[in-house]
């Protein structure tokens, strides 16, 4: 059985995630644009959830460049030493910061190609930052995105970064705004990568993996 998702059928389940929660965001907490630059760089390899650990105290001592800046790497990294790679991390929120000042007045840059020449930001954190920040008509693909959307399959594309060129291609202009978080979402609760939860999935009926590992040659599970 061969299966290829139409525009009609990629509409309905935006119309049904956008009916479920019309409004979705970042599950990281912020107060800025630079604090969420910061949440997500640290993101990477680690849950939403221990990164607001770790920044409802950091941002209380650095919510500003100029803040964090004036921070040695091992005070930050003191402070955000329960996330992976946080002695990393801990360099690039410095490093950025310094960038921030030096090339950007301490601001935020709401372009691809500012933000990836940032310490630690890659076209996927850039994307992030462009939808969720600047409202940016983009997508990030991270690894819940990438399985749900082969799973349904939106895109067959090979790679993170092409399959987010090929979903903001495919993806209706008025779905886009909030397709990164409708996805991601849906990948962290319900599409999850061991075992996801399709009898409590809103959309089974127009994915193919439900269609081909869930039900049987009869139609029925």
């Amino acid at each position: 059985m061969v299966f290829n998702m139409k525009n009609e059928e990629i509409s309905k389940i935006f119309t049904i995630f956008t009916s479920l929660n019309p409004n979705p965001t970042s599950e990281l907490k912020y107060s800025s644009p630079f604090e969420f630059l910061c949440a997500v760089v640290l993101s990477a390899q680690t849950t939403d959830l221990a990164v607001n650990k770790v920044t409802v105290n950091l941002f209380k001592i650095a919510n500003t460049p100029s803040k964090m800046a004036n921070l040695s790497i091992e005070e930050i990294s003191a402070v955000i030493s329960s996330i992976g790679l946080y002695r990393v991390k801990a360099k690039y929120l410095k490093e950025l910061s310094q960038k921030l000042i030096t090339n950007f007045n301490g601001e935020v840059p709401q372009n691809e190609k500012d933000l990836t020449s940032l310490p630690g930001v890659g076209i996927k954190t850039a994307r992030v930052i462009l939808n969720t920040i600047f409202d940016k008509k983009v997508i990030a693909v991270d690894t819940h995105i990438f399985r749900v959307a082969k799973r349904l399959d939106l895109s067959r594309a090979k790679t993170p970064d092409a399959m987010s060129d090929r979903l903001a291609k495919i993806i209706p202009q008025e779905f886009l705004k909030n397709a990164h978080h409708h996805l991601i979402l849906h990948g962290r609760y319900i599409c999850k990568a061991q075992k996801p939860l399709c009898p409590k999935c809103p959309i089974s009926e127009y994915c193919r993996y439900y269609k081909t590992n869930v039900l049987g040659k009869d139609g029925k599970e």
